[in-house]
């Protein structure tokens, strides 16, 4: 597939989103201690969430190293017992919001499974999620490639009407990222498994950054999905209010002026630029998106 030729003044507007994803991946670590399970670091608290976990459960969390230790142990069901028990403790005393009754699932550097905790709890603890990302493409008349974006409905609890890819969402505990691709693609665009089964894997990104609730740390899994002309993705489960579809110019205004939710615009970035949409300048944009995906980061 021959990569778009840049547009006049795109890069000028690629100085725009370089300056807008610099600014959602900004993390200041100092303002996090980090937390141990079973002896490895897998998450990290704020200074509130610090403060909470000293003061009011120091029977199973006490400072250790340069941060905090939990000190449940015992294997993957006891352990995930034992921090589901805290987490309704915590919801509670409405410490958590937003809970699901769903799982994630917290894992070892070297991606065995550690334990799995309601998601609500894991941007408080800092802990590292995953979820799948189906960028949807087509092609116009011309050639020329379209993106698909969803608008999130009005309802949502997070980041309501604003602009996502055309899939996205986390991987529950006990799915696989086929399983899950395979269920967000129908959810949220009616796309059947068949059209889903061969895809490969495009990019990784890593999204973290301070939110609210402590800090969002999250690997995203992207695929492309190439639509034929003609067809749209239809939601089925009343979380997406509307599906668009843009020439790139358009995602990329969506970029510049910040409509995008946050892990989103990472991904319609990467894209943008795996295309060539900002021609061999599109190399800056996936070094700013993919230059602390390495060993030595992921350990941290």
């Amino acid at each position: 597939m021959a990569a778009c030729l840049p547009k006049p003044g795109v890069v000028m507007q690629l100085e725009r989103v370089l300056a807008y994803l610099a600014k959602v991946t900004h993390l200041d670590e100092s303002a996090f201690s980090p937390l141990y399970f079973v002896g490895e670091r897998l998450g990290c608290v704020n200074a509130v969430w610090r403060e909470r976990l000293l003061q009011q459960e120091s029977a199973l969390f006490q400072p250790w190293r340069d941060g905090l230790a939990c000190l449940a142990g015992g294997d993957y069901a006891h352990l995930s017992r034992t921090l589901q028990a805290a987490a309704e403790r915590w919801r509670d005393a409405g410490w958590l919001n937003g809970w699901r009754n769903e799982n994630f699932r917290a894992e070892r550097s070297d991606g065995s499974p550690c334990f799995e905790l309601e998601r609500a709890a894991f941007r408080p603890l800092g802990l590292t999620s995953h979820a799948v990302h189906l960028n949807g493409l087509t092609r116009a008349v011309d050639g020329s490639p379209h993106m698909w974006l969803g608008r999130r409905s009005p309802y949502k609890a997070v980041d309501p009407n604003r602009m996502d890819n055309m899939v996205g969402g986390g991987v529950a505990a006990g799915e696989s990222i086929e399983v899950a691709r395979e269920r967000e693609g129908w959810e949220e665009a009616g796309l059947s498994a068949g059209l889903l089964a061969d895809l490969s894997p495009v990019s990784r990104l890593l999204a973290e950054r301070p939110v609210q609730r402590g800090l969002h740390r999250e690997w995203l899994h992207v695929f492309d999905v190439w639509l034929p002309p003609g067809s749209a993705p239809v939601n089925q489960d009343g979380e997406v209010a509307e599906h668009v579809c843009l020439p790139f110019s358009e995602v990329e205004a969506l970029l510049v002026d910040e409509r995008f939710m946050i892990d989103a615009a990472l991904v319609a970035a990467d894209c943008l630029a795996r295309h060539g949409y900002w021609g061999e300048q599109g190399g800056r944009v996936r070094a700013a998106l993919t230059g602390r995906d390495t060993p030595e980061f992921q350990q941290r």
